[in-house]
């Protein structure tokens, strides 16, 4: 189980990588970080450029999954969850002695 955990996180990481490199490349509707590369990256990632797009929602896509993945794994890995299984909050005050020094 802790291996197909730790593969995942790899996924993870790496569709992370491709997937912020990818959006950074895009041109966007005023330009973006393809200026920086020059005529060669207006080329690559021109207007009509829908491999990229794809490209880019399956990335996503995958990214997604993975996180999904790893948050399912890792909650039946642990056998508890952060929000309990919908059972009430305990008061854990002390409870009133009645022996106040009052008058």
């Amino acid at each position: 189980m802790t291996l197909a955990i730790t593969l995942l996180y790899i996924v993870f990481v790496l569709s992370a990588i491709v997937l912020v490199t990818i959006i950074l490349l895009q041109e966007g509707q005023g330009g973006g970080f393809t200026d920086a590369l020059g005529t060669a990256g207006k080329q690559a990632f021109g207007v009509k450029a829908r491999g990229i797009q794809s490209f880019t929602g399956i990335v996503a896509l995958i990214w997604i999954a993975s996180g999904v993945g790893i948050h399912i794994m890792n909650r039946q890995h642990s056998g508890s969850s952060l929000v309990g299984d919908g059972a009430t909050i305990e008061n854990t005050a002390p409870a009133d002695s009645g022996t106040g020094t009052g008058n």
